[in-house]
């Protein structure tokens, strides 16, 4: 197999000074055009004649031409440094333009309820952008499947270095119930006051009886409970709270719609099963696309704005 390097001279820098000699007609008006010594240009030429094993110009101590070997060469290397530039310039104005393909993965508590509104205004705004959403509570390998940005949340582990992370918005995980469900029912005042309450048990509280709670400043309490129903995510957890089943934990990112439109009330509200940190996942190294950063700012504000009191 042949070695492109070689062939084509090792250094495109080179390439680029052969050129310039043949396009401004002298070596000197070469280096100036370059920013080189007439020396080193010299040099390049003399490599890029030894590696390529042909003489590419015919000198004198006045003037500098190309052979005819040398405007062949001159005509189909111009033609690559041409197609090379406009490639250069299309990656760059993929970096720096939001436009494209934007391919996304979250677990399914965010894709049911909290991100479908926030992508159909994003997409209103960038038109240009088309997105995709896998929603899995498995995290995917982002290279593997081509994906843009993952939406992870802690409690949690987060990958390993070869991710970059970055934090969008903080969270509570605390008590909720619907307002008919306290009907003719004493809300509970302290968390003691739960095991006279139906209990639906979400997520992490799946297979356990234990609610733990505490109040943020170091103070925890610990309450064997009976739940009448269990799930094993927030977004149908969710549905059921709002059903009147009973009283349970939700995340307050994923219960702040339902609070807005009167499904939901705070249980407890001074208390919290546990508190989290959404982060937006992409790969390490080189700086992330136009469409990535600005999708994951507009991410950033919108859910800073869903999280401020109402």
């Amino acid at each position: 197999m042949v070695n492109e390097s070689e062939t084509l001279g090792g250094s495109l820098e080179d390439l680029y000074a052969f050129c310039a000699v043949i396009e401004f007609g002298t070596l000197s008006a070469a280096a100036r055009e370059r920013g080189e010594t007439k020396g080193s240009i010299s040099r390049r030429l003399s490599r890029l004649e030894q590696r390529l094993g042909v003489a590419l110009l015919a000198r004198t101590p006045r003037s500098v031409s190309a052979t005819e070997e040398g405007t062949a060469f001159y005509l189909k290397a111009r033609d690559a440094l041409t197609l090379l530039a406009d490639a250069s310039a299309s990656a760059r104005a993929a970096q720096d333009v939001p436009a494209g393909h934007l391919r996304l993965t979250a677990p399914l508590d965010l894709g049911v309820g909290v991100l479908p509104p926030l992508l159909t205004r994003f997409r209103a705004q960038h038109p240009q952008i088309d997105i995709e959403l896998l929603l899995t509570d498995t995290p995917l390998d982002l290279s593997a499947h081509r994906i843009d940005l993952a939406l992870r949340a802690t409690p949690g582990n987060l990958p390993d270095m070869s991710y970059r992370a970055s934090a969008l918005v903080n969270f509570r995980i605390v008590l909720y119930c619907s307002p008919d469900y306290l009907v003719g029912r004493e809300p509970p005042c302290q968390p003691a006051q739960l095991v006279d309450h139906q209990l639906l048990a979400c997520r992490d509280m799946v297979g356990a009886a234990t609610l733990k709670l505490n109040d943020g400043r170091g103070k925890e309490t610990s309450l064997t409970l009976k739940p009448v129903m269990r799930t094993s995510d927030y977004a149908s957890g969710q549905q059921l709270l709002c059903n009147g089943v009973g009283i349970g934990p939700l995340p307050d990112l994923i219960a702040r719609q339902s609070l807005a439109r009167g499904e939901l009330v705070p249980v407890l509200a001074d208390w919290q099963v546990a508190t989290g940190t959404l982060y937006a996942i992409t790969l390490s190294g080189a700086q992330a696309p136009a469409r990535v950063r600005l999708f994951r700012e507009f991410l950033r504000k919108e859910l800073a704005t869903l999280q401020q009191p109402t």
